[in-house]
C-alpha cells in the first residue's frame, strides 16, 4: 500500500484523483495520505481539493451505478459489502433518501450507502448533489488539519 502511495504522491494531482476514485468506490484505499504528502509539498490547496473531490465522486458515482445495475447478490459476492452493511444502508435511504449521500465519506459505510442509493434507484440530481457537498466538506477539513500541522 505504502508504494501505490508513493507512486500516486509522484504523479501529483493525477494521482490524488486515481487515488480519490479508488478511496470513493469500495477498493479500500486512502486518498488522504496523498492529499496530505502533496500538500506538504507544496502543491495548491485549491487543486488538491479540486482534483481529490472530483475523484472520490467519481468513485461514489461508480458505485451508485453497479447498485443501480446489480442485485443484491451481485453486490454480496462481487462487491463484498456485507449484508448487514447494505441492509443498514437500505433503511437509512429508505428514511432520509438522497440526502444520504451526504454521509458517501464514511470508510466502509460510504461505500455501502452510495451502492443503496443505486440500488433503491434515489433521484440522481439529488443524490450527486449530495455526495458532492459531503465530499468536498470532507476534503476540505483533510486539507485544513493538515494546515494545523504545517
Amino acid at each position: 500500500m505504502d508504494s501505490i502511495i508513493s507512486l500516486l504522491t509522484e504523479w501529483g494531482y493525477a494521482g490524488l484523483f486515481i487515488g480519490a476514485i479508488l478511496a470513493g468506490s469500495v477498493l479500500p484505499f486512502n486518498s488522504e495520505t496523498v492529499m496530505a504528502a502533496l500538500y506538504v509539498a507544496g502543491l495548491s490547496p485549491f487543486w488538491l481539493l479540486v482534483w481529490g473531490s472530483l475523484g472520490n465522486i467519481v468513485g461514489s458515482v461508480i458505485n451508485y451505478f453497479i447498485g443501480r445495475m446489480g442485485k443484491m447478490e451481485w453486490v454480496e459476492k462481487y462487491l463484498r459489502i456485507k449484508r448487514e452493511k447494505l441492509d443498514r444502508a437500505q433503511r437509512w435511504v429508505s428514511k432520509y433518501g438522497p440526502w444520504m449521500g451526504l454521509l458517501a465519506w464514511i470508510p466502509l459505510l460510504g461505500s455501502a450507502i452510495t451502492v443503496a442509493l443505486g440500488l433503491l434507484r434515489s433521484n440522481m440530481p439529488l443524490t450527486f448533489t449530495a455526495i458532492s457537498i459531503g465530499k468536498i466538506v470532507r476534503y476540505a477539513l483533510v486539507l485544513y488539519g493538515t494546515s494545523l500541522f504545517l
